[in-house]
């Protein structure tokens, strides 16, 4: 029986982490999946792989009774390690005598069909003659897909569509989503092998903006007002998300000094009748060009 090398079948190093072998998998199981290729054998038998791969790699347990047998597979296999009358407990017990390791396959638990005899011989069948080993198919991980949204769209909601093998779903992306924001889409996509359905994760980003700079569900934008309104004060028209506002100036206002319309930001996602803030950046505008006039002007004041 050939040696399977689930690492290179995910495309991965022997040292990988949890959290990379679960990336790639995800991106390998959205590419071969059968909805996805519909007809295409070698793309049912590279999904059946990655799966397998992954049910492996992705369990601490199964995973070090893998790396463990590695490079003494060929000695297990002459031993008789794919034949019946072999006991795995006993010889992985002597492998690691004199460690202080010992080896229960029941902590490996429940069935194995639907994977390959490699798989079987090694997580299966092998703790003890008469013991039939059945498997129910494992639930397919949720598929994660990165969607990006604008600023205005993530003030009102807005939706998204997205063709699943012969089927369009419609997704709602609600009011207050922000970088980071997960949607989920329970069993938008059906597996064909194990006979679950998969969820889709919609992670939202929310895409720069030429007028606001997103913190949280906060803003910030920059006002422009001139000299003479930030002396004397005033007032200066505000962009925000739901219109033109007017902005009272007081009387003394600093340059970079920032003004919080309250409520003015992003709605809360848990509860969309709150609001976030608006900061309001002001930039003093110096002129760069006087009048003879204005420079007498300017000239009365220094002199005061």
């Amino acid at each position: 029986m050939e040696y399977k090398d689930y690492y290179k079948v995910l495309g991965v190093e022997r040292d990988a982490s949890q959290e990379t072998i679960k990336k790639i998998y995800r991106k390998l199981a959205m590419k071969y999946h059968p909805d996805q290729n519909r007809g295409n054998k070698q793309a049912e038998e590279k999904f059946k792989d990655i799966n397998e791969a992954y049910e492996v790699l992705s369990d601490p347990k199964k995973r070090e009774r893998y790396d463990q047998l590695g490079t003494s597979y060929s000695q297990w296999q002459n031993q008789g390690g794919a034949q019946g009358g072999f006991n795995w407990d006993d010889w992985v017990t002597n492998q690691q005598r004199g460690r202080g390791a010992s080896v229960d396959m029941n902590d490996f638990g429940g069935s194995f069909g639907g994977f390959s005899d490699f798989f079987s011989a090694i997580f299966g069948g092998m703790s003890g003659a008469g013991r039939t080993v059945t498997r129910q198919p494992a639930k397919p991980s949720a598929i994660e897909q990165k969607v990006q949204i604008t600023v205005a769209e993530s003030y009102k909601g807005t939706q998204r569509q997205f063709q699943i093998g012969d089927r369009k779903i419609e997704v709602k992306i609600p009011a207050g989503a922000v970088t980071g924001t997960k949607v989920r889409m329970a069993g938008a996509v059906p597996s064909t092998t194990s006979g679950h359905k998969a969820d889709i994760i919609l992670i939202i980003e929310v895409l720069p903006d030429a007028r606001f700079v997103l913190q949280g569900v906060d803003l910030t934008t920059e006002v422009k007002v001139d000299l003479l309104t930030a002396v004397l004060g005033g007032s200066a028209t505000v962009s925000t998300l739901s219109g033109d506002v007017s902005l009272t100036i007081p009387a003394g206002t600093q340059p970079g000094q920032k003004i919080r319309l309250t409520g003015r930001g992003l709605p809360k996602l848990k509860d969309n009748k709150e609001f976030g803030d608006l900061y309001a950046v002001i930039k003093v505008e110096i002129p760069r060009k006087l009048t003879e006039k204005q420079r007498n002007k300017y000239e009365e004041l220094k002199s005061l």
